[in-house]
């Protein structure tokens, strides 16, 4: 009878783990994650979840990612934007901008952005589309 409520235990602890590694992996976090490879799609957000741009970005090039269209802010709200330095000591290496939008109400936006170097007057040199959809 001990080694079967031993057994059972140990499943149990067993189960506990994995269910709090898999909380682990996922950050245990509400936001949706997209890079580049999202530009010209659509995603869906529930109301209070959060999106994150992430793009690669060189700050060595004087290069960097700005919001050009902001569509319907009270539906998708910018909440900020960092750097994200390369893990590299290489000179020139690109890093990564992280842009985070809150989703306030239900509706749909498009966000518009735009690299390039903000002391030149030419058409950006990459852009990211996304249409976010709030339900």
């Amino acid at each position: 009878m001990k080694r079967v409520l031993w057994a059972v235990f140990g499943l149990i602890l067993v189960a506990g783990f994995a269910v709090g590694a898999g909380a682990a992996c996922t950050g245990g976090s509400n936001n949706l994650n997209v890079d580049d490879s999202y530009s010209g799609k659509q995603v869906e957000l529930s109301v209070g979840q959060s999106l994150v741009v992430t793009l690669e970005s060189n700050a060595s090039t004087g290069y960097s990612w700005y919001l050009v269209q902001n569509s319907d802010e009270p539906v998708l709200n910018n909440t900020g934007n960092k750097y994200i330095a390369p893990q590299t000591t290489l000179v020139g290496a690109p890093g990564k901008e992280e842009w985070t939008f809150k989703a306030l109400k239900k509706g749909t936006r498009t966000i518009f952005m735009g690299y390039s170097r903000y002391w030149e007057s030419t058409p950006p040199a990459k852009t990211f589309t996304l249409t976010v959809v709030v339900k």
